[in-house]
């Protein structure tokens, strides 16, 4: 089970760790803590859509479907931005909810759907995103709590064998702290919005790795689930080197899961609300042609693209739980 924060953490992140273990016949669940309202997303992404959460809802059911995931189960927070925007003071803010509350809810989960192995962020959010530290506390809180017969609720105790937090690669922040002034970019102002700090994270983000987890044999599919969040790629590489130019619709978009039922709620209301992966949609580029990497700029971009892909053949984890001995180097998360 991955606990994780926005629709496009599965893909974008673990994807290829996720993928990896459903075609190998595990049962895998994701418990997504908000739809992404926040998130920027350009007019012509939203053609179809009533709202920001709706297209980023879609974008997951297509990318679970392409992941092969068993169930996405959302706990009806609400997607609360970067440090210092607006949506920090949404009432229903996930950064903002108590921990003893939102814990609670993955309890539930837990309970319910009883994992061998739960992955969530690393202390820092991976790059410090507010509700990715929310999550990241609340697993944790909840992988405690699981267990705890004196912590009552409707389902019976359970322990969960393993607890897992993906790290970044290190080397990887470095190379980017050096490469991005040669192509002009301050390394301080990175992403989108300029709002992620790459030294900062390379100081802070030395965790210990303790699994290597090797997802070459699924990079295509990682590639793939990540291309159904169109309205968040941006032209950045995909997960197999090449640049997104995908358009605004994809195939499978719609139907690329069951459609989900409010069972007379509002979705805020409804932490208990899931959808479960359907059939792997195919992504549609006709409209667009070939992915565009070559030319001027495009090459810098394939060259960022193919050194991330590099690196992205390996995910890599810090253990939690069980205490991990020296020197421990796992390849598998359920051996």
């Amino acid at each position: 089970m991955a606990v994780l924060a926005h629709p496009d953490d599965e893909s974008f992140g673990m994807g290829g760790t996720l993928a990896l273990y459903a075609r190998r016949g595990y049962p895998v669940h994701y418990v997504c803590a908000t739809r992404g309202e926040a998130g920027d997303v350009d007019p012509q992404f939203l053609e179809g859509f009533d709202s920001v959460a709706e297209r980023r809802e879609a974008e997951l059911r297509c990318a679970a479907g392409i992941l092969q995931l068993a169930g996405v189960h959302f706990l009806g927070y609400r997607d609360s931005g970067m440090p210092g925007a607006p949506d920090n003071e949404h009432p229903n803010a996930l950064a903002a909810a108590p921990l003893e509350e939102v814990a609670g809810r993955i309890v539930q989960h837990l309970r319910a759907i009883r994992p061998q192995v739960v992955l969530t962020f690393d202390p820092i959010g991976g790059y410090k995103h507010p509700d990715h530290i929310a999550i990241h506390r609340a697993t944790v809180r909840a992988f405690e709590l699981a267990s705890d017969p004196s912590y009552v609720t409707d389902l019976p105790p359970y322990q969960p064998g393993k607890l897992y937090f993906q790290v970044f690669p290190t080397k990887l922040l470095r190379m980017g702290v050096r490469l991005l002034p040669l192509f002009r970019k301050d390394p301080r102002r990175f992403g989108r919005n300029g709002d992620i700090d790459l030294v900062a994270l390379a100081e802070e983000s030395n965790f210990p790795i303790h699994a290597r987890i090797n997802c070459a044999s699924v990079m295509k599919e990682k590639a793939a689930a990540s291309a159904c969040h169109g309205s968040q790629m941006g032209g950045l590489p995909t997960a197999d080197g090449r640049q997104s130019t995908a358009p605004a619709r994809t195939a499978g978009i719609q139907d690329g899961g069951r459609k989900t039922e409010d069972r007379g709620q509002s979705r805020q209301e409804q932490p208990g609300f899931e959808t479960d992966g359907g059939s792997p949609p195919i992504i549609d580029t006709s409209e667009s042609g070939s992915l565009n990497i070559g030319g001027g700029n495009g090459r810098r971009v394939s060259l960022v693209g193919r050194l991330m892909a590099w690196f992205d053949r390996s995910e890599l984890y810090m253990r939690a739980y069980p205490p991990p001995e020296a020197g421990l180097h796992e390849t598998d998360l359920f051996a």
